[in-house]
């Protein structure tokens, strides 16, 4: 029974996650990212996100896996593996473009914003890949 519980508790936590991120990332859009706090705050709510979606994710594969319920135990395992690629390539150009970026430098702000407009897309794969899989869930 518990086996059940953790899987279906970390898939509906991943699923709020995932939404909770989109909701929160999108009308930070409207910063004009030229400031050094707007992108450490960006960055930061990235950071949060990718550590929190391989934690869940991990805890889906551990729960699926005892389930022996292959197919979602590798499904959660890409989440963990695309949040693990993806907070690696990100995170490292965002800190190398927040380093270097100022007002004055229209080149690394729209840089910046190219990385948060494809962070969200990103995750909104992610979610709509991952709502397709749970449709095969059967618990």
């Amino acid at each position: 029974m518990l086996p059940k519980a953790i899987a279906f508790v970390s898939t509906v936590a991943l699923l709020v996650w995932m939404g909770y991120f989109l909701l929160g990332c999108l009308p930070l859009l409207i910063l004009k990212h030229d400031t050094p706090a707007d992108a450490r705050f960006i960055r930061g709510f990235f950071n949060v996100h990718y550590v929190v979606l391989m934690g869940i994710a991990t805890v889906g594969v551990l729960g699926f896996a005892v389930l022996d319920r292959r197919f979602m135990a590798l499904v959660m395992a890409c989440v963990a593996c695309v949040g693990f690629a993806a907070r690696r390539a990100f995170l490292a150009r965002m800190d190398r473009l927040r380093s270097t970026m100022t007002n004055t430098d229209p080149l690394a702000i729209r840089g910046f914003r190219q990385l948060h407009v494809a962070g969200i897309i990103l995750n909104v794969g992610l979610l709509v890949g991952f709502g397709l899989a749970i449709t095969r869930i059967e618990f």
